[in-house]
């Protein structure tokens, strides 16, 4: 007979399983469905995955009841069958692993995206419905997972110690720059829900392994419960209309010992995670003895950064160019004539700009061409880029080049988004899919894509034709130049450049590549783009730590860091870190340079001092070769 779930968490570490509803979605069953019906329609798929799991290691198995809730399953006309969803849910899991298994109920927020507003009173009546019925299949625990509202998680918390000691496992879902959850420190909400009963706190979805690790490392004081992490497979991609995970099940293997050494009792996965990523966990941790991580002992184990400059205070005006066309060559007239450096600075996630216009002045002061700016980049809101453009070419006289996502607008917000920057004299422009919505920090919004980045481009280049995306002929022409995004990370280069050829027959005038980080690499893209008729901007984004390369590397779609420069980079953080990475890049540009007049720097973290002093390694080197 196996131990209390408590008295095991006391001696070791226990794998968790991994996703339910993305496995499935990878399995064929489209997406618009309720998966928690599975539990009666198709109870021999969901014990399928189960079994899966408990082959691949996991010994902590989660019921499909994520989102078996009243206010969930009304959509789908369900909303009488919730304790028969909840109670086939546990059946069907005990059925399908070994007695060793400790089988958890799941039991998902409500409260997420939404369903904000929703009144407390029928929140209770949901989560007492959802609860009663997991109980009454005597579960060896409860698992809250994806709460993002402290408050609600307590209630639920409250719900089930109103009935049951039976063990719970309480999980938040946090950004990975997050340091506070529902605007609460984290150790606060973590010893709130120790409080109230929690025997376990922790992590799940939203982040890849980095930026859990990052959550963790940013709790000051001790947590005195044993944590959970349930990291997503990194950021989605979206490829020929599918969602694609890129973490690879060796990083998740690396990961866990990490979390391991940092408390974590129980491992597992979330979104995008396999039968393989929990196989390389439980091999992984096999063997490893668990002990007691105390906040000193954290501050050993981790390095934290240090805090980035003080930007310096610069006030830079310029002529006013609101309603007028800047007189001055074009990102395509200055590339064809000399090099010429893009640098990339991210609009903020909050309301404060004044980082971001200190690093706008003091890349103007060092020459860069144009400043550019994504479009809310990884699905996270960000400050209009629109707004910041003009802000930048009034005050700071640096020409601006915006990110259009296709993922936020449908086609009249499009056209109407192009207009206006027609009117403010901002003419460069850079086409891109956009990050699916569902995997930023609204996952509730939509994702519209009306246009794909093909039709983007060709109705921008429309407007230079004096015609509307309806058909109609407006009174005047704009006078765009628009980007193509060129991701030559992929195993086959040579469909990408023909992927690419199409962009140019659909109108693009310039090309910005994904970041590369080999320098073999470059001389082959140089070689396989050598007979398009448009210019070429290189990306090089400098590393600012050793955990930001992996990050990279594992968890966002389109980079791919070489051995080399993921070894050169480990272990190193702060401004270590960031020194090498400036010097990874210095090398990375002296391959660019011989083969590409046009250079896309990109700046990480608003570290803007790192592509300020690249910008100028540019100016040097390119003096030197005349």
């Amino acid at each position: 007979m196996k131990p209390d779930l408590r008295e095991a968490l006391g001696s070791r570490i226990l794998t968790g399983d991994g996703a339910m509803g993305t496995y499935l979605y990878q399995m064929g069953f489209p997406v618009g469905v309720s998966y928690e019906e599975f539990n009666i329609l198709k109870p021999h798929v969901i014990a399928d995955v189960h079994r899966r799991y408990y082959e691949a290691g996991a010994r902590i198995i989660e019921t499909n009841t994520f989102s078996a809730n009243r206010e969930s399953l009304v959509r789908y006309g369900l909303d009488e069958e919730v304790a028969k969803i909840n109670r086939a849910g546990v059946q069907i899991a005990r059925s399908a692993v070994g007695s060793d298994a400790y089988v958890v109920g799941a039991i998902g927020s409500i409260r997420a995206g939404k369903r904000k507003n929703i009144r407390s009173a029928q929140l209770k009546q949901s989560f007492r419905q959802q609860i009663d019925g997991l109980l009454s299949e005597e579960v060896d625990g409860l698992l809250l997972e994806t709460f993002y509202d402290l408050e609600e998680a307590l209630l639920v918390l409250k719900l089930v110690r109103e009935q049951s000691d039976v063990p719970v496992i309480c999980q938040f879902a946090i950004e990975k720059e997050a340091v506070t959850q529902d605007g609460h420190p984290l150790d606060f909400a973590f010893a709130r829900l120790k409080e109230e009963g929690a025997d376990v706190v922790g992590f799940n979805c939203r982040s890849g392994p980095n930026g859990i690790l990052r959550a963790i490392d940013a709790i000051e004081s001790e947590v005195t419960l044993p944590l959970s992490i349930y990291p997503n497979a990194g950021i989605p991609d979206y490829v020929d209309g599918k969602y694609l995970y890129t973490a690879t099940p060796e990083y998740f293997a690396e990961s866990a010992r990490k979390f391991a050494d940092r408390g974590a009792r129980i491992i597992g996965g979330c979104c995008g995670t396999t039968p393989e990523h929990i196989a390389a966990i439980a091999a992984s941790l096999e063997g490893y003895i668990p002990q007691p991580v105390s906040a000193d002992m954290r501050e050993s184990i981790i390095s934290v950064s240090s805090p980035a400059p003080a930007a310096p205070k610069t006030e830079v005006k310029a002529e006013k160019l609101v309603g007028a066309k800047a007189a001055e060559p074009s990102i395509i007239d200055l590339v064809n004539d000399r090099h010429t450096v893009i640098v990339e600075l991210d609009p903020p996630r909050d309301l404060d700009i004044r980082k971001f216009m200190s690093g706008a002045a003091a890349l103007k002061e060092a020459g860069a061409d144009a400043v550019t700016m994504a479009d809310n980049s990884l699905a996270v809101t960000r400050m209009s880029n629109l707004a910041l453009a003009s802000i930048v070419q009034e005050q700071v006289g640096l020409r601006p080049l915006v990110h259009i996502a296709c993922r936020d607008r449908n086609l009249i917000g499009t056209q109407s988004h192009m207009m206006g920057l027609d009117a403010l004299g901002i003419d460069h422009v850079l086409a891109v899919t956009g990050d699916p919505a569902r995997f930023g920090d609204l996952p509730d919004s939509s994702s519209v894509y009306d246009l794909t980045s093909f039709e983007m481009i060709r109705m921008v280049k429309q407007l230079n034709e004096g015609v509307s995306f309806s058909g109609k002929t407006l009174k005047q022409k704009a006078d765009f130049k628009i980007g193509a995004a060129f991701n030559p990370n992929v195993k086959y280069l040579e469909k990408a450049v023909q992927r690419l050829e199409r962009k140019i027959q659909y109108g693009a005038d310039y090309i910005m590549t994904q970041p590369v980080y080999n320098k073999e690499l470059i001389v082959q893209i140089a070689e396989a783009t050598k007979h398009l008729s448009i210019p070429i901007f290189l990306g090089v984004m400098p590393l600012a730590s050793g955990r930001n390369a992996e990050y990279l590397h594992n968890e966002v779609p389109g980079i791919q860091l070489s051995d080399e420069v993921r070894k050169r980079m480990s272990g190193l953080e702060g401004e270590a870190g960031r020194a090498e990475g400036v010097r990874i890049a210095e090398e990375l540009l002296d391959a660019a340079l011989p083969h590409f007049k046009g250079i896309y720097l990109i700046t990480p973290f608003l570290f803007y001092e790192m592509t300020v002093q690249l910008t100028h390694y540019v100016w040097e080197k390119t003096n030197s070769m005349r």
